[in-house]
């Protein structure tokens, strides 16, 4: 099993894709990259943890390919934007991946460089080791899922969720809309 950790924006969209993913086994929303100990979602958001939204996930290298993780990890967020991901703004929404030795690290780079062939702007993803990470509270995890009547879900993360299974559909579950 393998788990990278990932910060694209909001934890509910990467959360949202990466769970349709066939191979993915589990996918955890938390906060990481900061200094607080166990903060909190509304510290957060607020900005004053260092922390971003991240979400760990793990994947059977034997079903879906790493490369594939991390090629949708740059198809569903807008890493040219630094501090930001639409009108979510702050370090808490940078573009970051946090690596735990130097083979995903060179990974991580590797997308990275595949990225910039999809992205007219310069790309401001950090790749960087992975101190802490966070676990978010129990209403983060599965959020899309849990709330189909929300309207971030409507407008924001159901539009990404289908362009990923446009993109890579013989990676989603089949059986999952």
């Amino acid at each position: 099993m393998t788990t990278y950790t990932l910060a694209g924006g909001c934890f509910w969209c990467l959360d949202a894709v990466y769970r349709k993913v066939t191979g993915v086994k589990n996918v955890v929303s938390g906060y990481t990259g900061g200094d607080v100990p166990t903060p909190s979602y509304d510290q957060v958001s607020m900005g004053i943890t260092g922390h971003t939204e991240a979400v760990q996930v793990s994947f059977d290298e034997s079903i879906v390919p790493a490369n594939v993780i991390l090629d949708l990890f740059f198809l569903i967020h807008d890493p040219t934007t630094l501090n930001r991901q639409g009108n979510d703004v702050g370090t808490q929404y940078r573009s970051a991946m946090f690596y735990t030795d130097n083979n995903q690290k060179e990974l991580f780079k590797a997308a990275l460089e595949r990225a910039k062939e999809q992205w007219k702007d310069k790309i401001v993803t950090d790749v960087t080791p992975l101190g802490m990470f966070y676990p978010a509270e129990e209403y983060h995890q599965n959020y899309f899922d849990q709330n189909p009547g929300n309207g971030y879900c409507s407008v924001i993360i159901a539009p990404k969720v289908i362009k990923a299974r446009k993109a890579f559909k013989k990676y989603f579950k089949e059986n999952d809309k």
